[in-house]
């Protein structure tokens, strides 16, 4: 039997997959479990420099397996399932200092589109939706979507589609800054693991510095921003990488770095 998380490692990325598939990839506890224990192993392992999470068959996700939570024999309570599943996952894609990139293969919902926001960058095909699905069933956002909806789409745009439970087009959610990007549905693998490629052979401490950066402008002032900025460029002038690159410049040849 297939495990409901699935990992790959191949040069320099974790590919991540989320793989119920028969219920479109909805989290009950142990796929909740399984995904913490392998981004931490991704976040230690030295040999990824670039992390992947993607969904099996037609879903990225949605959500949570509702079987679970309304089986009197299975349901863990919304307290084990926000503090012990999903506030664990959203943390630990925060933290981990290396770009995570969010391949939504199809509908991500509730959750599931919350998880995939949390992410460094995220991508899609034309044929993805995105839904704050929680209203319609009498419930709130969660897994971290009041906090970054508002910051991606704006204030009004973001109360209005978690209130309404609308269901967001792919190319609504890029012209609205929900993603990045949109990439073509007959080579979105293929793509996806160029954009990958790209990140894990870039300078992956200077990756983290700027991750850590954007994580910390959510909450600082101006003055503390400077501060932290100069702290961390002060570290990054000291990485392998930098000398790299700077040599590599002055060469005029392609640089060679190592993510040290």
């Amino acid at each position: 039997m297939n495990k409901s998380i699935q990992l790959k490692i191949e040069n320099k990325i974790a590919y991540i997959t989320l793989n119920r598939p028969e219920v479109f990839n909805s989290f009950n506890r142990e796929m909740a479990f399984l995904l913490h224990d392998t981004l931490d192993a991704c976040e230690k392992n030295d040999d990824v420099r670039a992390i992947v999470l993607t969904g099996n068959g037609k879903a990225f996700c949605a959500g949570q397996d509702l079987k679970e939570v309304t089986d009197p024999d299975l349901n863990p309570g919304f307290k084990k399932i926000l503090e012990e599943h999903y506030n664990p996952i959203i943390t630990r894609i925060r933290a981990i200092k290396k770009p995570i990139i969010a391949a939504v293969n199809g509908v991500a919902a509730g959750a599931g589109a919350n998880i995939a926001l949390a992410c460094d960058i995220v991508v899609a095909h034309e044929k993805v939706s995105f839904i704050q699905a929680f209203s319609l069933i009498g419930l709130v956002p969660d897994s971290g979507g009041t906090f970054f909806l508002p910051r991606l789409i704006g204030f009004q745009k973001a109360l209005a589609l978690a209130m309404l439970g609308d269901k967001i087009s792919a190319g609504d959610a890029e012209k609205m800054g929900m993603i990045y990007k949109i990439l073509p549905l007959e080579n979105f693998e293929k793509e996806v693991n160029k954009l990958a490629l790209k990140l894990a052979n870039m300078p992956t401490k200077a990756l983290g510095f700027i991750k850590e950066l954007f994580n910390q402008s959510m909450t600082n002032d101006l003055d503390a921003q400077l501060v932290l900025e100069s702290k961390l460029q002060i570290e990054a002038a000291q990485s392998e990488d930098y000398a790299e690159g700077v040599a590599a410049f002055i060469e005029k040849r392609k640089p060679e770095f190592k993510g040290r």
